[in-house]
């Protein structure tokens, strides 16, 4: 099943374009479905996509020539729902919008809008609704910044975030726990599509475990990394940590303090990646996320998950490929680490399950979700007609 992009003036809509995270990886298999689609975007920093997403029409909003906005954009916050107005899609018939911010917002009201909207949301803003401490709380900024200037500001971006849920006809949540939001924060329900996994480059991988286990995150609070060196240091087991982050100086300090054998990596490639994932005793995982794409990659690889049992690590995990724990502490990840050590995990049934969330899957089940969205259109039923009969 396959709709006529050239009977479509299919266009494309992303918060900003300044590294390839999990929400670019999505970005990058919507511009590979819509080669054509010019894409709408509040900031693009060249260089830093690929070129499949580079390599198209990139619409920026005036933001794009604000002071030092290419590594400080996210201090621009307040700006945002004014940058959303200013850089709205024009002349499209179906907007796919991919958001995390404001991206949802880039699209004409009333009878100038397009046909059809559909925003595949990673999560709602999360710096304004269920995360702010972690990006603008009193550790963060201050007391008085906190509660005086950005509790106001996070206000006026909630209603701002609610007021444009209108202007989407259809979302796809990542993940069942991102979809709860969704209906919690919007009132409105969401299809299921988890993120695209490049579970390939790591499915020819050797298994070769050893007597060490494994993080793969960007150290920072919500991550919880304290809690796995805490609970290694417990169980006197040794951690490797792939990534680096604002935390990471207080998380050195806490494993020197802690007398617990932990190797902070950084940054490394995607081929070292792919050595640790396979010689590591399981993936520590005890934050929550809204997908998790690292457990999956862990399992391509034929390496088991310890995880905290909630979020979007639900979507991805079985007890087949993990253990999940219920307690919320340093002590519920010890006790899952030893019942880890005493599970023996088939590698193949790892690798089978990541295998559900290749980037293929998720073209077909997004096309079956685009192409449900059309034929159930009241806006232009001409289009749907045109996209069946391609």
């Amino acid at each position: 099943m396959n709709c006529d992009t050239q009977s479509l003036k299919v266009a494309l809509v992303h918060d900003w374009l300044t590294g390839m995270r999990g929400g670019e990886k999505v970005l990058e298999l919507l511009c590979k479905r819509f080669p054509e689609a010019p894409l709408w975007t509040l900031l693009y920093v060249p260089g830093t996509v690929s070129d499949l997403i580079a390599d198209r029409a990139i619409m920026t909003s005036p933001m794009q020539h604000l002071p030092r906005v290419q590594s400080k954009y996210r201090y621009y916050l307040p700006l945002y729902p004014l940058m959303a107005e200013l850089t709205k899609v024009q002349g499209a018939d179906v907007v796919v919008s991919s958001s995390h911010a404001v991206a949802k917002a880039m699209v004409k009201g009333g009878h100038n809008r397009p046909a059809i909207h559909i925003c595949y949301i990673h999560t709602p803003m999360r710096y304004v609704w269920d995360r702010f401490d972690d990006y603008f709380g009193p550790e963060k900024v201050g007391k008085l910044a906190s509660r005086l200037m950005f509790r106001p500001v996070a206000r006026l971006l909630q209603m701002y975030d609610r007021r444009t849920v209108g202007r989407v006809d259809k979302f796809i949540a990542n993940s069942h726990f991102v979809a709860e939001r969704v209906k919690r924060l919007y009132n409105r329900d969401a299809d299921i599509l988890p993120p695209p996994v490049d579970v390939e480059r790591f499915s020819n991988s050797i298994r070769s475990p050893e007597d060490w286990y494994l993080m793969v995150t960007a150290l920072a609070p919500y991550k919880r990394v304290d809690d796995a060196i805490r609970a290694c240091a417990t169980v006197g087991r040794k951690l490797k940590i792939v990534g680096s982050g604002p935390e990471q100086y207080r998380l050195k300090k806490l494993a020197q303090l802690l007398d617990c054998d932990v190797e902070f990596l950084g940054f490394i490639s995607d081929d070292e990646l792919v050595h640790y994932y396979s010689r590591a005793r399981a993936l520590l995982f005890p934050g929550v996320e809204d997908f998790g794409i690292v457990p999956v990659e862990a399992i391509a690889a034929g390496c088991p998950v310890v995880a905290l049992k909630r979020g979007g690590i639900l979507d991805s995990m079985t007890d087949r490929t993990a253990v999940l724990y219920t307690e919320e502490t340093v002590n519920g990840l010890v006790q899952a680490v030893l019942e880890c050590e005493l599970r023996k995990f088939e590698e193949a049934d790892l690798r089978r399950r990541a295998s559900e969330f290749g980037p293929d899957r998720f073209l077909s089940q997004f096309e079956r979700i685009l192409m449900n969205a059309l034929q159930t259109s009241q806006k232009r039923p001409e289009l749907a007609a045109t996209a069946a009969a391609a």
